[in-house]
């Protein structure tokens, strides 16, 4: 049998190898058991004149847009599979930042041949950028990004086995991921970094934290080195981001489990411990094998470390000495991000995916209301957490995940919070990813990236991941957007109407309902949606992490590239290509409006410099009439 070698996973195929699917499914019985297109889309779909399925007000607030015939200020481009970036006519890109770039002239550049030293590798641009925030202080520019995980055969050029092989390997890693936060400012040439900029920060795995809210201090939460379960070092696997209505920047722990493994196989566990460990996918053996050479992700040595990962952290980008602060009030699970937003009460909401098959989404609903300009402590933890549960008849609930509901205390529904929404029967998703919600309309989106689990085997709780209301394709490997509007327009409200704004597909080799929904063609072709962000206007900009082999189901898709959509009309159209291997996954737009910040994340061949190692980079997009973009 072939040994897979660990440096060629992401974190997500690390966990299907240790979590695969049964010899015996239910796969040679999905053909016959699909539920025809033309079936299906009629029940959950509508389009084309505003009138979404479930009801006609849906898109009051912009219907007047519909007459038009595109809002798209740009000619759409056609799939790509080479290896640059593709813009459409009018606009042009240039590169921002790269992995290894130094955000301060006493830090080394980059290294062509060895991925530059260990020794001020936490003063460079990370490695894997993803989700990105952007914030304006005091007339700068400023810029939070996270980077997700590491490329250890690219970060460790030298690398011989499937692991580092030494405590400063293991440093270099954890050093390159985290978080940047960095002043950028637009010259005649285009975006640069402000290299030495007292706002320049680096935020990795072995940054002091702080841990606040209902879990803060629990016994689950202390260790040797923390005995007060209220501090913590780093931030880990940050996958997508947010901004609060006061400005901070929250970043979101996602695959924290893989950085987590055992020197003692035979170590055993306080059964709450264990449960969790199998809930969430902590291992004996980990992904990266920081327990080799870093005691503190060793669960034989240590085993309350890996509860004080998995959460959301809040970042202050204009406070450089302050610590960021783990809100364990919005709970422990995959995030994937963060989208917040203020209901007319002025009560804080947050939403947020658990990036997992057949895993959860939630909403945080503060206690108290946001006073601009007053206090914001405490508005992220004294508060209610919910969990969805979507009816087949497109209406649903938020279910408050409460010690009465649950059987839970308020600690342990936040360290083992999928376990609380299994146990109040919440609607098992496909992978829900990035939530957006819309600024012109009281609507939520949701990318349900993909699903070869649905209907094959239960989630890592036991739960049924048979077809339902909006994951209703068994083996879905295209993924599908569900949208949501909340009762009298207040999204601190239980219940919702929802529908699917699309089911990503291929009509060109499919006739049923893997073709995908009426608003995907031959011209829009797409896979996998991930990243998502809402503009100014209402438009739904899409990023896709799927498959780019180009063949078979996926033929006709291209590389990974970004969309954007039209709530109205449903019509979604290509706006940009990656380079070939490459996840597009990060945005968000400069204070005028007239750049747009994209990340790409694990470029393929030589990208972006064209020698030496693939870097992860962010592009800065413009009109070439310098017009605004969003």
């Amino acid at each position: 049998m072939t040994k897979i070698d660990p440096t060629e996973l992401s974190p997500d195929d690390w966990d299907e190898l240790n979590f695969p699917r049964p010899e015996e499914n239910e796969f040679d019985r999905v053909v016959e058991r699909a539920i025809s297109r033309r079936g299906f889309l009629g029940g959950v779909l509508a389009f084309g004149s505003g009138a979404a399925a479930m009801g006609a007000g849906l898109m009051s607030s912009t219907s007047a847009q519909a007459q038009n015939a595109s809002r798209f200020a740009f000619t759409p481009i056609a799939a790509q599979t080479d290896n640059t970036v593709h813009v459409p006519e009018g606009y042009n890109w240039k590169v921002l930042a790269r992995w290894g770039d130094p955000l301060f002239s006493d830090a080394d550049g980059y290294d062509i041949t060895g991925g530059g030293p260990v020794e001020k590798s936490d003063l460079i641009f990370g490695e894997n950028t993803d989700g990105m925030e952007t914030f304006g202080y005091n007339g700068r520019q400023l810029i939070a990004i996270n980077h997700e995980y590491p490329n250890r055969k690219i970060n460790l050029p030298k690398l011989r086995a499937g692991t580092p092989g030494s405590a400063d390997e293991v440093k270099k890693l954890q050093n390159i991921q985290g978080v940047t936060v960095m002043e950028i400012t637009e010259t005649p040439e285009g975006w640069a970094v402000v290299k030495d900029s007292p706002f320049n920060r680096r935020i990795h795995h072995n940054t002091p934290m702080k841990i606040v809210g209902p879990a803060a201090g629990h016994d689950l939460l202390k260790t040797e080195a923390d005995p007060t379960g209220t501090t913590s070092l780093g931030t880990m696997n940050n996958c997508g981001a947010g901004k609060t209505p006061w400005g901070t920047y929250l970043t979101c722990e996602e695959n924290f489990n893989g950085y987590f493994g055992s020197s003692d196989e035979t170590a055993s566990y306080d059964q709450k411990v264990a449960d969790g460990f199998g809930r969430y996918g902590v291992k004996a053996e980990s992904w990266n094998g920081y327990e080799l050479f870093d005691p503190r992700f060793d669960t034989s040595k240590h085993p309350n470390e890996p509860h004080r990962a998995g959460w959301i952290v809040e970042i202050d980008p204009t406070k450089p000495d302050s610590t960021p602060v783990k809100h364990t009030g919005l709970g422990r699970f995959k995030h994937e991000n963060a989208a917040a937003t203020v209901a007319p009460d002025g009560r804080v909401v947050v939403y947020m995916g658990d990036d997992e098959r057949g895993e959860f989404l939630y909403k945080f609903v503060s206690t108290n209301p946001y006073q601009p300009g007053g206090p914001t402590e405490g508005l992220l933890n004294d508060g209610q957490l919910y969990v969805a549960k979507f009816n087949d008849d497109q209406t649903g609930e938020w279910v408050a995940l409460t010690p009465d509901a649950t059987g839970m205390d308020a600690a342990e529904i936040a360290i083992f919070t999928r376990t609380a929404a299994s146990k109040v029967g919440a609607t098992t998703m496909d992978r829900p990813e990035w939530v957006a919600i819309s600024p012109v309309a009281a609507e939520a989106y949701c990318c349900l990236t993909n699903n070869k689990n649905r209907g094959v085997k239960p989630n890592a709780g036991g739960d049924d991941t048979s077809v339902n209301g909006p994951n209703p394709r068994e083996t879905n490997h295209y993924g599908q957007i569900v949208r949501w509007r909340p009762a009298n327009d207040d999204h601190a409200a239980d219940g919702f109407d929802w529908d699917l704004y699309v089911m990503a597909g291929n009509p060109t080799v499919h006739s049923d309902a893997y073709a995908g929904s009426p608003n995907v063609n031959e011209g829009n072709l797409f896979n996998s949606p991930d990243g998502m962000q809402i503009d100014t206007t209402g438009l739904v900009w899409i990023q896709t992490d799927g498959n780019d082999d180009n063949e078979g189901d996926f033929a006709g898709n291209g590389n990974n590239q970004m969309l954007v959509g039209d709530p109205v009309t449903g019509e979604i159209v290509r706006f940009l290509t990656g380079p070939s291997g490459s996840e597009v996954t990060g945005l968000t737009w400069s204070d005028d409006l007239r750049t747009m910040f994209v990340g790409i994340q694990h470029p393929g061949g030589t990208w972006p410099d064209g020698e030496g190692l693939p870097r992860s980079s962010i592009i800065a997009i413009k009109r070439d009439d310098n017009g605004i973009l969003g």
